[in-house]
């Protein structure tokens, strides 16, 4: 049996609201806010362990970027939970622990062009072993000055702790690195692309694929460059779910109207699944007052970038496209986003993802037909926000196209 009332689980939801202390918290300078953090014994000098997690800055007028090694000041040996937004989601972690991972993690940056990462630099050299590696780097490292306490929250990365700049960084330990990932870095013949799909065929998550293209080691040796994390996270959702789409124009279409609902961290999907060829449409909506942007992509793909919903767009289009993918079916999306109060501050484009994998993890939701299952999307908005969500159906593309496309078989 479904239960598909949010709000007779808030007391699941009210775990997920911070407790920290107000000291923690201080004036915010930005939209979302640089906010000062408590944190004791900063220091300019530390032996750390990075996850192993790199961060590409684009603040910097470009070609400039600032290259961070980012690490806990600590020999931990779980350093890997501190960015790990697959875990974190898997284990239902909540946002006060998701907070204090990252704000533990300290950004050590340099500054450096795109294209350094062609030329032999000692700083680069590390980035890419740290990279690449599967397993956690154990590192001495040495500040310019300590590190200011803050943390800063971004709707396309997880939150940012402090950073200093780098002084200087050696490694402690041997890093390891996949075979299948050394093989896509020595093939500078190879396309960035192809590089990323081969990695992908071989388990590699988004988030690894990210930073393996934001190091630089993929692609033709002369094109190769540092790219911004904010840039190759959507860069690799793109790419991975056009892959992805290539092999699912070619199955069938699903048999069956069906939904699925279901998220975590105040973010919501409704899934809508309708028996015809492939197009997608995502609404977000920020509740209680339902304020949306919507993008839509037909059969053939987009042309240009989702300007409305942004990187949320391509992070929860990947997931449907894998889900498509298991199936070996195609089917039209319609995607609802609903957006709760106690989503205050953006923790990155993951909880997209990652609430859209939940929402498929439920039980699906099945229907004779369109209108049946329109009728109940309706019932089931006003019982969980209050919302009527007829208005917004109404300006559906996918739903126009859905009523007016010339269905094959009337003609068997």
């Amino acid at each position: 049996m479904h239960n598909f009332d949010i709000f007779n689980n808030r007391k699941l939801v009210e775990k997920e609201k911070r407790v920290l202390p107000k000291k923690r918290w201080d004036v915010t300078d930005s939209k979302y806010g640089f906010r000062s953090v408590e944190i004791k014994d900063l220091k300019q000098e530390f032996y750390g362990v990075s996850p192993p997690t790199v961060f590409i800055g684009s603040k910097l007028a470009y070609p400039n970027v600032n290259v961070g090694i980012m690490s806990v000041p600590d020999l931990k040996e779980n350093a890997k939970l501190y960015d790990s937004p697959n875990y974190w989601s898997e284990k239902n972690i909540n946002v006060n622990q998701i907070i204090k991972y990252r704000q533990e993690l300290i950004n050590s940056r340099f500054r450096a062009k795109v294209s350094d990462i062609r030329l032999s630099n000692r700083l680069l050299e590390i980035v890419k072993e740290v990279g690449m590696a599967s397993v956690q780097s154990d590192m001495e490292v040495e500040l310019n000055k300590k590190p200011r306490p803050r943390i800063n929250f971004d709707t396309y990365l997880a939150p940012m702790g402090p950073s200093a700049e780098l002084k200087n960084i050696k490694l402690v330990s041997n890093t390891k690195i996949p075979s299948y990932v050394d093989k896509v870095y020595s093939d500078t013949d190879l396309k960035s692309v192809e590089g990323l799909k081969y990695l992908y065929s071989k388990g590699l998550d988004e988030r690894s694929l990210s930073q393996i293209l934001s190091i630089g080691v993929t692609g033709l040796k002369k094109n190769r460059v540092l790219v911004p994390t904010r840039n190759s996270i959507t860069a690799v959702d793109d790419s991975i779910g056009k892959f992805l789409l290539n092999k699912i124009r070619d199955y069938k279409m699903i048999d069956d109207y069906y939904f699925y609902f279901g998220g975590h961290l105040g973010n919501y999907y409704l899934i809508l699944f309708f028996p015809e060829l492939f197009s997608y449409e995502l609404f977000e909506m920020m509740m209680p007052k339902g304020n949306f942007t919507t993008d839509y992509e037909t059969y053939d793909g987009r042309k240009n970038y989702a300007e409305e919903t942004a990187g949320g767009y391509y992070a929860a289009r990947l997931p449907i496209l894998q889900y498509l993918d298991g199936i070996k079916r195609q089917s039209s999306v319609l995607v609802l986003r609903f957006v709760l109060p106690e989503y205050d501050v953006p923790l990155g484009v993951w909880v997209c993802r990652n609430s859209v994998r939940k929402s498929l993890s439920s039980e699906p939701t099945y229907f004779k037909n369109e209108d049946e299952m329109l009728k109940f999307i309706g019932e089931l908005m006003i019982k969980n926000f209050r919302f009527d969500i007829n208005p917004i159906l109404k300006q559906s593309m996918l739903l126009q196209m859905v009523k007016t496309q010339m269905k094959l078989n009337k003609w068997f």
